[in-house]
């Protein structure tokens, strides 16, 4: 199972990476369209969905303000071409400030996974706000994730990947080797506190690298030593909601495509909460970091 695991990560980083130093602006949307939209298929069974027609509606939904966002990102795109002005394409504001709410949730729910997970447990939540939030934060993590690598370039984009795979790998081997108190128990029995001090520990080392290697300034330097660790911690709790949501549902993944990983959307849960997260931070720092 480990092999498997492992090998399959290898195969998903290589055609990450290689979608984003490659694949034009308009066909990285695409490819990370087509995740998410995999991620929402598993999604919609897990709520109940389970009609191909009443799941084929819920891609329809999400696909629809996709197409929206990227025919109104594109003509900013070819506008700033047209004017000879770079900093055109990113002044869509009115997106931007979108990201507030997806933050909000995430940072909300990292709190109530750790003050009540029995009580999120035990919530009953009806289908249809099962829907919106579904459709709310896989729309919000494409958005934010296609906008990282469109406005501040294939590094910003591999670096915040590479965050969370590395915290990822060291929440699990830490917490193999070292964990024996229980993170929450009630949700995920496997996850312990010592394999969420291994994450925090690897995403310290991976912005000190990072910033070390740009020469960014003190000021700079700490904000974004600090937006990486709380992007790694949200990171985990993201990953605990959806593992709430599959305890709800009574299944262990969302799905079997990835051997070793379960589903699309047991791979990516994680990226799903970090990524408006992180997208803020970035602009909160002043976008300095990738200017």
């Amino acid at each position: 199972m480990l092999l498997k695991r492992i090998l399959t990560a290898i195969v998903l980083a290589t055609l990450a990476i290689s979608a984003i130093f490659y694949l034009p602006t308009l066909l990285f949307y695409l490819f990370i369209g087509i995740i998410i939209l995999m991620a929402a298929w598993e999604w919609a069974g897990l709520i109940g969905l389970h009609k191909i027609s009443r799941k084929l509606m819920f891609l329809f939904i999400l696909i629809v303000p996709m197409l929206g966002v990227t025919f109104f990102t594109q003509i900013l795109e070819l506008l700033s071409r047209v004017l000879d002005n770079p900093d055109l394409k990113k002044q869509s504001g009115a997106l931007e400030w979108l990201v507030i709410g997806p933050v909000i949730f995430w940072v909300f729910m990292t709190f109530a996974i750790k003050r009540a997970p029995q009580g999120l447990l035990d919530l009953k939540v009806k289908e249809s706000y099962k829907i919106f939030i579904g459709w709310f934060l896989l729309l919000s993590a494409w958005m934010f994730l296609v906008k990282l690598k469109a406005y501040y370039g294939a590094e910003a984009a591999l670096y915040f990947l590479l965050l969370i795979w590395v915290a990822d790998i060291s929440a699990f081997f830490v917490g193999k080797k070292f964990g024996k108190d229980k993170l929450a128990p009630a949700i995920s029995p496997g996850k312990t506190i010592q394999g969420l001090y291994g994450a925090l520990f690897s995403g310290l080392i991976c912005s000190v690298l990072l910033v070390l290697y740009y020469g960014y300034p003190l000021m700079i330097a700490s904000d974004f030593i600090m937006l990486s660790l709380l992007t790694v911690l949200i990171s985990i709790y993201g990953d605990l909601f959806f593992s709430l949501v599959k305890r709800q549902s009574g299944v262990k993944d969302s799905g079997s495509l990835l051997p070793g990983h379960g589903g699309v959307l047991d791979r990516i849960d994680s990226v799903i909460a970090a990524a408006p997260f992180y997208y803020a931070g970035i602009i909160l720092i002043g976008r300095s970091v990738y200017s």
